[in-house]
């Protein structure tokens, strides 16, 4: 079996990871790592037994496969030069700063016929993934991802930065147009939006709660889901997911609730989302997290942003 020559843009406090991870994946060969920052990548380069490069130009025509962890500002201009080039990308969320964006990396892609992937990690945390077939008719999402301010992602407002991880499961769990968002955010220490509250409503009835903030004393990562049948109980973190439903013990009983602990088999969720995209680049299938998936993640964000008055 050949490998597949990869390269990693930006190795920062998430890309080195994925330097990591691609480094010790035996179907893969990483090539190199691009940074502007001659020490981190050399730095990178000498953990993980590949070339640095200080101009991501120089994988252009090396690599079948990259993931882009840059700034989001230039998102758009790094993978567009890779689509063109007619390798496949992994490029980390939010997908890019516009739809327009946003568009012309998803025309690019199915022109060149090159896979796009972005990079919502959460959809492949185990929680998540034990939730297929568990999910009927939502009524009631609440989500909170909350945590203390660190300057990482201060670029970007707390939509785009955290918020957009739950807008986008949500919007795979309900499988509804979105109809009505209501929105309030603040800024706190950066000069963004560094805690935000979204209403989201559905045109199924469905309506999500979501919460983020980079200002919160403790780190949580919690998603609620309320159905006709069951309440389910997510933690990220922990990655622990716990279903209540309800018994009726006979006509004459009163409701009994019944608590069950799912067994989760506790994995990496960014090892088990670069092992989907090296399974994607090798069989050609369609990603989970498409760009199209990540297009309609980023306009629900921009649309809370545009209902804060950002």
């Amino acid at each position: 079996m050949n490998k597949i020559k990869v390269g990693v843009v930006g190795v920062g406090y998430l890309g080195q990871h994925h330097a990591r991870i691609y480094s010790k994946m035996p179907e893969v060969e990483l090539v190199g790592v691009a940074d502007i920052d001659a020490e981190k990548a050399n730095a990178i380069a000498a953990q993980t037994g590949c070339q640095p490069y200080g101009d991501y130009h120089a994988l252009l025509n090396q690599v079948q496969a990259v993931s882009i962890v840059v700034p989001t500002v230039l998102h758009h201009e790094i993978a567009l030069k890779f689509l063109q080039a007619g390798t496949d990308v992994l490029l980390e969320k939010p997908m890019t700063v516009t739809l327009q964006e946003a568009d012309e990396l998803i025309q690019e892609a199915e022109k060149r016929g090159s896979l796009l992937q972005i990079g919502h990690l959460e959809r492949f945390n185990s929680v998540v993934q034990a939730l297929n077939g568990r999910i009927q008719k939502p009524r009631f999402i609440e989500s909170h991802r909350l945590g203390p301010f660190v300057e990482r992602g201060t670029d970007i407002h707390v939509v785009l930065d955290l918020m957009i991880h739950d807008i986008d499961i949500i919007l795979s769990l309900v499988n509804s147009p979105v109809e009505l968002i209501r929105a309030v955010g603040v800024p706190v220490i950066s000069p963004q939006i560094d805690i935000a509250n979204a209403r989201i409503e559905f045109a199924n009835g469905c309506v999500a709660n979501v919460t983020a903030s980079r200002v919160s004393r403790d780190k949580m990562r919690k998603i609620r889901i309320f159905q006709p049948d069951a309440y389910i109980s997510l933690d990220y973190l922990q990655q622990e997911v716990v279903i209540c439903r309800r018994l009726l013990e006979g006509q004459d009983e009163r409701p009994q609730l019944s608590l069950e602990r799912l067994e989760i088999e506790k994995e990496e969720p960014l090892e088990t989302e670069i092992e989907a995209f090296i399974e994607c680049v090798r069989s050609r299938k369609r990603p989970m997290v498409s760009g199209q998936e990540g297009r309609e993640a980023l306009r629900v964000a921009l649309e809370i942003l545009k209902e804060i008055h950002v």
